[in-house]
């Protein structure tokens, strides 16, 4: 990897929530970790780069980059006395997560129509959305057969590794 893509790398992750990220190709191993990490979160997924995406720059392994300090501070927890809305039974329904890191799309482009809504049926292999990794768009196909009860990821919003993306009712 370059110094500059090093640094795009820790710049992005610095704009997520997410605790650690690794990115291992061939020889060359880099850790992430905000100021949040603790050993329990330790649960990133470890990606591996194909050799034409990343060229080796460097032979020896980087060290590991500390994330951006820009991490926002936890908001205080709420009474429980204060009424929250029921949470409606979602047991029946079956989640689509994301497999892996990236940017969540509904559509192929922003003039272009999305992908699912809710209430659309869905069949099984249909591709439901797109997540941007690395700059490699790729289709994220549904595992199941059904109707989108739910989508739970806003537009262009960066999304973790088996993070829901949308409720299907399978009945």
């Amino acid at each position: 990897m370059t110094f500059k893509e090093i640094q795009e790398l820790i710049r992005l992750v610095g704009k997520t929530k997410l605790n650690e990220f690794k990115v291992k190709d061939g020889d060359f191993e880099m850790i992430i970790r905000s100021e949040n990490y603790t050993k329990a979160s330790n649960a990133a997924p470890i990606i591996q780069a194909a050799p034409s995406i990343m060229p080796m720059a460097q032979a020896p392994a980087a060290p590991a980059a500390a994330a951006p300090a820009a991490v926002p501070a936890a908001t205080p927890a709420t009474p429980a006395a204060e009424a929250t809305p029921a949470k409606e039974d979602t047991s029946k329904y079956i989640e689509i997560k994301s497999p892996m890191i990236g940017t969540f799309y509904r559509s192929a482009s922003p003039e272009k129509p999305v992908y699912v809504s809710v209430g659309d049926k869905i069949e099984k292999n249909s591709v439901v959305c797109i997540i941007e990794a690395m700059k490699l768009f790729n289709e994220i196909e549904a595992e199941v057969s059904g109707t989108i009860v739910k989508v739970l990821v806003e537009d262009s919003q960066p999304v973790e590794y088996d993070q829901p993306l949308f409720l299907v009712d399978p009945s």
